[in-house]
């Protein structure tokens, strides 16, 4: 008998800073754990969950979506979202539910992500922030690392922001969106009165990549090196290796568009 299976597209999402990251490790909690673990709760049939991209830990999703496989019976979308939500931390929600096919695949159909990294400088702010963004205690050139922003738009090999690749990795890549702006997305009465967001657009990502490009453009603003190097760190040539990668928990993965 041939087997019916349902297939589902759920949106979430999470603050990242207790989470050690999207995918199940042992022994410790992660997005990913702690959704199967609501959801063979709330379902009395088997499911299967496939992530549209894996965050590292302490980085948070604005908005992510899943592909929920069902092997048993439909869902009712309204009562399974609502027993989901009451059954997931706090610090994960489940945005929306909708009927997909079997000719979907979430990890193949083309698509746009967009990352925000939260940044503020100068002095040290309340400890509240660190959640939601990187607090860097020097001063920086804020004028110099708009301009450096930009360098990342286009066609590049990445290379240099590629955490440990090697002869096989693919490093070549294509960004759409690269700037540094202030920061008028996020808003609490303790964040500093002004402070900085990095948006980045791309297909996709290497691992790492935007917290090495976040970190090269934190080194720019203090002056550890300048412009001409930035740029040469985006020709495949000088395979020119980027130590500083920046922290984790002022990237958020702020939106996926699919692309019909």
């Amino acid at each position: 008998m041939k087997r019916i299976r349902y297939y589902y597209l759920l949106e979430l999402q999470y603050l990242g800073f207790r989470f050690h990251g999207w995918q199940k490790q042992p022994g410790l909690k992660t997005v990913e754990r702690m959704l199967e673990r609501s959801m063979a709760y709330v379902l009395d049939q088997s499911f299967k969950v496939l992530v549209v991209g894996r965050t590292d830990a302490m980085v948070s999703a604005n908005h992510t979506f899943v592909e929920l496989f069902i092997d048993k019976q439909p869902l009712d979308e309204d009562v399974f979202l609502e027993l989901l939500n009451r059954n997931l931390p706090q610090d994960l929600r489940a945005l929306s539910l909708k009927k997909t096919t079997e000719h979907f695949n979430i990890i193949q159909h083309p698509k746009s992500k967009e990352y925000l990294y939260f940044f503020c400088f100068g002095q040290k702010y309340h400890p509240f922030c660190a959640p939601f963004m990187t607090n860097i205690v020097d001063d920086l050139d804020i004028e110099l690392m708009k301009e450096g922003a930009t360098l990342f738009e286009g066609e590049h090999d990445f290379w240099s922001y590629t955490y440990k690749p090697n002869e096989k990795t693919n490093t070549s890549g294509e960004i759409t969106t690269c700037k540094l702006v202030e920061n008028d997305i996020l808003k609490a009465n303790f964040f500093p009165e002004k402070s900085y967001v990095l948006k980045v657009v791309a297909e996709g990502f290497k691992r790492h990549q935007i917290r090495l490009m976040m970190g090269a453009l934190i080194d720019l603003g203090k002056g550890t090196f300048d412009l001409p190097f930035l740029k040469r760190s985006l020709y495949s040539e000088n395979k020119i290796k980027m130590t500083y990668i920046a922290p984790a928990s002022g990237l958020i993965l702020n939106e996926i568009r699919f692309k019909d």
